[in-house]
């Protein structure tokens, strides 16, 4: 395949997620919508008439006429699915978490490894401005805190918010560290169902560095927020608003007046430009790069990897 080359695309699930990621793909000129599937029909036909798609009646069908799918079904499909493809020597761009099973998981890393596939797993928030440009900035981190608030939906049903949310937190945070993780604890509460609502993780890293991360789907308030304490300054992400702060402590104090009043300069707020597109966009030109071998994949195996192992183990002590 050149890497001028359309790829025949299709979308597994149009559901919210998945209904996102066909917009996105419909939008890119290196994207060929072959065509989509659903497990509802009805909702199928209508999505494939909106974009002038096909809806194919099973997902094998549409896989053996794709070089590439993205799949956004429930996560318990995800091993099924993503096996077929990837057999079938389908790239598969597949939502996290990637499976429920850290064994499955790695079997299916393993299986795109040997068929040289390209198996991206769906970090969006990697692709965020903010922490895309935050990874440059942060240097020696002593406290990281993340918060992901919102008010109870529908939109997820078949995981709690480690899998949902805090995976992103995870992901990033790792990242941003960049050293070994010492341990990690979880607690959390189940109010509406047998998942987690509410969930804080702790991690600690080698050198010191401790973060803590915040979900709740139960809050009337939203907040999706990212702050780290570094020995000189602190830094502050919006990841809605794809913005950084950076705040530094000042000691001047200064005479404004006659009669001597003063005022002290308590900090100086520095605010980074940040180049904003939209991630989910920039995950689909990433995927479509990596499998035209102009790009290497920004998230590795063995990162997805640690980010589930930590996830799936944080889900053990909060649920059983």
């Amino acid at each position: 395949m050149s890497t001028n080359s359309k790829i025949k695309f299709g979308i597994i699930g149009v559901g919210h997620m998945g209904s996102y990621h066909l917009n996105v793909a419909a939008s890119l000129p290196t994207h060929e919508i072959v065509g989509i599937f659903d497990a509802r029909p009805e909702h199928a036909a209508e999505k494939a008439a909106l974009f002038n798609t096909r809806a194919f009646a099973s997902y094998q069908q549409l896989i053996d006429a794709c070089d590439a799918v993205t799949i956004a079904v429930p996560t318990v499909l995800h091993y099924e699915i993503a096996k077929y493809a990837l057999e079938k020597g389908v790239h598969v761009l597949v939502e996290k978490p990637i499976t429920f099973d850290l064994q499955q998981a790695e079997e299916l890393i393993a299986l795109a490894k040997q068929k040289s596939l390209v198996l991206q797993v769906g970090h969006v928030e990697r692709f965020n401005g903010a922490v895309m440009a935050l990874a440059k900035i942060v240097s020696d981190p002593l406290l990281i805190q993340t918060r992901r608030l919102h008010p109870q939906n529908n939109r997820i049903l078949d995981v709690g918010v480690v899998l949902d949310l805090l995976i992103h937190d995870i992901d990033i945070v790792i990242n941003l560290v960049n050293k070994p993780l010492l341990r990690h604890s979880a607690m959390g509460s189940c109010l509406t169902g047998k998942h987690e609502d509410i969930a804080v993780i702790e991690l600690q890293f080698e050198g010191g560095c401790i973060a803590t991360l915040t979900a709740s789907r139960l809050s009337q308030y939203k907040e999706r927020s990212l702050s780290v304490t570094q020995k000189h300054n602190f830094l502050i992400l919006n990841y809605g608003a794809q913005e950084i702060e950076i705040h530094r402590q000042g000691n001047s104090v200064t005479v404004t007046a006659p009669d001597e009043i003063k005022y002290s300069q308590e900090s100086v707020v520095e605010r980074v430009f940040i180049h904003k597109d939209n991630p989910l966009k920039s995950e689909h030109v990433h995927f479509y790069n990596c499998i035209m071998g102009t790009e290497k994949p920004l998230v590795s195996g063995e990162a997805d990897l640690k980010t589930l192992s930590i996830a799936l183990d944080s889900v053990k002590q909060i649920v059983g």
